[in-house]
């Protein structure tokens, strides 16, 4: 799907409109009756109700609630009702949800001609929670703070890093003179000016995350800002919070709706319990007494069977593809595979099949052979390690032992993510595979909070722990090619903690590739670039992909305003409310 970088924010203002304007009480004039999938393509329940509680649940926890240190897709959803961007995303489902529109700035950046400067200007009237103006100099602090300070915040993405020409800038927790963080200029109190090394065509897409949300350097306490955010949303905090407690968020009598280009404040309160097991949580929402399931991965087993056998529940159920693909990463610096050839044993060792049936089957997923998944402009319908039925090819396992030296099998470890059921039993089916053929694995489980940050995230416990394979999954942090790939394959986004490139890939060629595409300014042309990344990134035999997630998301009764956003791949949290019947 091609999309324009630079469309006007119009585009989406008549679907936001469209879908605040629809409903009058209750389940509203242009309201989607319930039933399976709906959520898919349309608003359920429309309603402009506000009131009540919004209750949601996880297994574990996210990663940070601090917005300018998180890397979950959840967590990016989630963290907008307090937490609020220079651009967001339009309110709506369908492709119009891909649309940019601007948040805290009055329109989406103006860039210059060479393509190397981007310029927001903020709104009027926008205040903290206390009612303190925020200014352009805040949105500079929390880029700084989220991309300079990898020893202290360091969950989050590095494109700012990366891209802004801020020479040998120490951060601000080691140089509290902002001035010399010369990536970012703020002539004024509300002009935002981003100095680029070079052009990157898509950079509008960056200042829709949270970490262009405003901080103020005299609340910062670093790692601990999560515990007590200071909002520019509609909610707050309601008190300073503990990590594993329940979160509670209450109305921010300082926001000022006029201002923001979506409805985001519907329910009085927002509650959010950690730490529950999957099965329970399932249970709770099957019986209405819990609403949302925060990580946004659908239900579990014996859920999934309930809904899909019970015509009424099922009614109440969306089974969308979820924009991540699930993957195992194989890193070349654990041995054997830093033999190329002992890598491909994994991968033609592989029974695609029985991981997806780890995910529930079909209403689970979709078997995969690329990275990029489909619907992202650059996806090509290949299989460069195609075996029979899915099930793997014996014969290409044997001749790639006998070429890297280990014909009789070797060992090695795999890592999941311990409170996710479905990761657990995708890495069994593989450990099963690969006895097959004499390549005995271990298994080790770790939290999903810490997984990207401490253990699979960090080369060095990589090494250490002799992690051969990991288990993960990805989406695109923006609905293009180069937001779903660079932090995954760029040799640039290795980090010694907090790393998404858990293939640890420096490959010149896709390094080069991706430089080629954040460059250039045609859509067609960087759709052809992101097609050859992916097929450069699976020759380097350092990436398992064996499905395109689907999940099955139930959304309880009282719920309003539900619908799957297409950017987020879940639920639009902040478009939800609670009836009032």
């Amino acid at each position: 799907m091609t999309k324009n970088w630079l469309a006007p924010a119009a585009a989406g203002t008549a679907v936001v409109l469209a879908l605040t304007a629809c409903g009058n009480g209750g389940s509203g004039s242009g309201s989607t009756e319930a039933e399976f999938d709906a959520g898919t393509t349309s608003v359920v329940n429309a309603s402009d109700e506000q009131g009540g509680t919004l209750r949601f649940a996880h297994s574990d926890e996210l990663d940070s609630m601090d917005p300018g240190n998180t890397y979950y897709a959840a967590n990016w959803d989630f963290t907008r009702f307090y937490a609020r961007a220079l651009v967001t995303y339009t309110q709506a489902p369908g492709e119009e949800g891909l649309e940019l529109v601007p948040d805290l700035a009055e329109d989406l950046g103006e860039v210059s001609d060479d393509g190397r400067t981007w310029t927001y200007t903020l709104k009027e009237g926008l205040t903290f929670q206390d009612g303190e103006p925020i200014t352009s100099e805040h949105i500079k602090y929390a880029v700084a703070r989220s991309n300079y300070a990898p020893d202290i915040i360091n969950k989050g993405p590095t494109y700012f890093n990366q891209l802004l020409d801020s020479e040998d800038y120490e951060g601000p927790y080691e140089d509290e003179d902002l001035d010399n963080f010369t990536g970012i200029e703020t002539p004024d109190d509300r002009t935002v000016v981003f100095r680029l090394k070079e052009p990157f065509a898509e950079f509008d897409y960056l200042t829709a995350m949270s970490q262009t949300a405003p901080v103020r350097a005299d609340d910062d306490t670093g790692d601990q800002y999560q515990t007590q955010v200071v909002s520019s949303g509609p909610y707050r905090f309601e008190s300073e919070w503990t990590p594993g407690e329940t979160l509670v968020l209450v109305r921010n009598e300082e926001y000022d709706p006029e201002t923001d280009p979506i409805v985001r404040n519907r329910p009085d309160q927002i509650q959010v319990q950690w730490k529950q097991e999957e099965n329970d949580r399932d249970n709770r929402l099957l019986s209405g007494d819990l609403d949302v399931d925060v990580a946004g991965l659908g239900v579990e087993a014996a859920a999934r069977g309930t809904i899909l056998r019970d015509e009424n529940l099922r009614a109440q159920a969306d089974n969308p593809l979820s924009g991540f693909k699930l993957y195992f990463a194989i890193n070349p610096n654990v041995a054997p595979f830093d033999d190329k050839a002992c890598r491909e044993a994994i991968l033609y060792a592989a029974d695609k099949t029985t991981m997806q049936a780890a995910w529930g089957g079909e209403v689970g997923g979709e078997i995969a052979t690329t990275m990029l998944p489909p619907g992202v402009p650059g996806y090509a319908d290949e299989d460069p390690y195609a075996t029979p039925d899915n099930k793997g090819d014996a014969a290409r396992v044997e001749e790639s032992l006998e070429e890297c030296g280990q014909p009789d099998g070797f060992a090695t470890n795999i890592s999941y993510r311990s409170d996710r059921d479905k990761e657990k039993k995708a890495a069994e089916a593989l450990q099963q595979a690969l006895a097959t053929y004499g390549i005995d694995t271990q298994l080790k489980g770790y939290e999903a909070g810490t997984y990207t940050s401490e253990q699979a995230g960090s080369p060095s416990f990589v090494e250490r722990e002799e992690l051969g394979i990991m288990a993960y999954g990805w989406g695109a942090d923006w609905p293009s090619g180069y937001g779903f790939l660079q932090q995954i394959m760029h040799g640039d986004s290795i980090k010694d903690v907090g790393n998404s490139n858990l293939s640890e890939l420096d490959d010149p060629e896709v390094n080069d590739l991706l430089d080629q595409a954040a460059q250039e300014p045609d859509a067609p042309a960087r759709e052809e670039l992101y097609t050859q990344i992916d097929a450069a990134a699976m020759d380097s035999a350092t990436f398992l992909p064996y499905l395109d997630q689907k999940v099955l998301l139930y959304r309880p009764e009282n719920v309003t305003n539900v619908y799957v956003h297409q950017n987020f791949k879940m639920y639009d949290y902040a478009a939800m409310g609670v009836a009032q019947d």
